[in-house]
């Protein structure tokens, strides 16, 4: 593990955030986890070495090595327990997705309970994933619920970043620890929690790894998203919601990364609500408008790039042809687009990457072990070159 090469501004103040950053997928797109392991392994290790030494001094290597393999023995006990822990069986997990609808978390949840259930051993029963609709008293009426009903530990997707206060301090009083997953709490809030004592986590990815990403794709086509050869990429920015650090991040580091390599030029930017329908009119309303001035669109999630895409193809512009068009989140619509011409990148948010860590914490928080403030997983880049791969990862 070491720490995120796009690390959160803290603008001068120093805080002691124990984040932690995993790594691009792997090994199928899927966390290997080593620490279980370690203590074992390494006991091993030094057993094997001992005895291979033996030829020199027999009696005081045979020692060392009875002594390394007890050591060995009860370090594989000590690991097994510590990894056994509470019956998962028995935990109770209580999930509250901020709204049912969105495309992204609907393969997050199925993803989180798929694993929850068939990897760490938990029964179906014991989970609870409630639709926060989009509406954050109702998603508060969740959270009561769930510490009225006895659940072991929660896992929060937040309709509103800036309720995590509220949704802290009741979790807190009722001795119920919280991961919250997808929108990030404020980075005073985070650093709270280790100096509190609280046991609060979240499990998410860098929006700032995500935004660059988006204006890279666009630097890296050979006239560098300039469609009409005129010197400066003028673009429409469909933003998620403003409120959303996700939705401040991508529209800021996209454009960052863009102008660093050509001029450019904002013509609008406009609140879709990561939806389809919404991305699709405000593209629809921007072609009107600006007509073959607009070079780029940029989307900061792909259920609005496809609304965009509709928008595109219905004024008779083209993608990678006269007009270009990205989006974040990797579905699996827009990476076939990818592959076929159709859009011109998205980005990976890896989902079972998020999905795996989150259920993880949360299990370890039930058994007592210790628990970082955040952690990070990578985005990944998707262009016509690894969309194969990435379309075989999620399909």
């Amino acid at each position: 593990m070491h720490k995120c090469g796009f690390g959160r501004n803290t603008q001068g103040k120093k805080f002691s955030l124990r984040k932690t950053t995993i790594n691009k997928f792997s090994n199928g797109g899927k966390i290997i986890k080593l620490k279980k392991v370690a203590a074992l392994g390494l006991a091993t290790a030094m057993a094997f070495s001992v005895t291979a030494c033996s030829s020199s001094k027999p009696a005081e290597t045979t020692a060392a090595a009875e002594e390394a393999e007890t050591t060995a023995a009860a370090d594989g006990e000590a690991v097994k327990e510590a990894v056994e822990g509470k019956d998962p069986a028995e935990v109770k997990v209580g999930i509250s997705i901020y709204q049912f609808a969105d495309n992204f978390m609907t393969l997050y949840r199925n993803e989180l309970q798929n694993y929850l259930v068939n990897e760490l051993g938990l029964k179906a029963e014991n989970i609870s994933i409630m639709d926060g609709k989009n509406d954050q008293s109702e998603q508060m009426n969740q959270i009561r619920n769930f510490v009225t009903q006895g659940f072991d530990v929660m896992i929060v997707n937040l309709v509103q970043a800036s309720s995590e206060p509220d949704v802290t301090n009741i979790c807190n009083e009722a001795g119920i620890p919280v991961v919250y997953i997808n929108r990030e709490p404020d980075a005073e809030r985070e650093e709270a929690w280790v100096t509190d004592g609280i046991k609060a986590t979240y499990v998410g990815a860098d929006a700032r790894q995500s935004g660059t990403y988006q204006g890279e794709e666009i630097a890296e086509l050979e006239n560098k998203g300039d469609a009409d050869g005129d010197g400066v990429v003028r673009y429409i920015m469909v933003q998620g919601d403003p409120e959303n650090v996700d939705a401040q991040y991508r529209t800021e580091k996209s454009i960052e990364r863009l102008s660093q390599d050509i001029e450019v030029e904002e013509l609008t930017k406009q609140r879709g609500d990561w939806d389809q329908t919404k991305g699709q009119e405000i593209t629809a309303n921007a072609l009107s408008q600006y007509g073959d001035k607009i070079d780029v669109v940029f989307c900061n999630n792909d259920a609005m790039a496809l609304g965009a895409l509709q928008a595109i193809e219905a004024a008779g512009r083209t993608v990678n042809k006269d007009i270009y068009l990205v989006g974040v989140d990797a579905l699996v619509e827009v990476v076939e687009n990818v592959m076929n011409d159709k859009m011109t990148g998205t980005v990976f948010n890896d989902y079972f990457g998020q999905a795996h860590k989150a259920a993880d914490v949360a299990l370890d928080f039930v058994n007592g072990k210790d628990v970082d403030n955040v952690y990070m997983v990578d985005y990944v880049k998707v262009t016509p070159e690894n969309a194969s791969e990435i379309l075989e990862l999620i399909k």
